[in-house]
């Protein structure tokens, strides 16, 4: 039984933290294209 509420919340806990991560991907993916892009215009 408890191991089954564990595995439950190891799952939410997971879950959760895609989420909260994902949105920092994303600015990071943005601003390393900005920047990678920068770079190439100036050589």
């Amino acid at each position: 039984m408890l191991r089954a509420i564990a595995d439950v919340l190891r799952q939410i806990g997971g879950a959760v933290a895609t989420v909260v991560t994902l949105p920092f991907r994303a600015l990071a993916r943005l601003f390393g294209g900005a920047s990678s892009t920068a770079r190439g215009r100036r050589a």
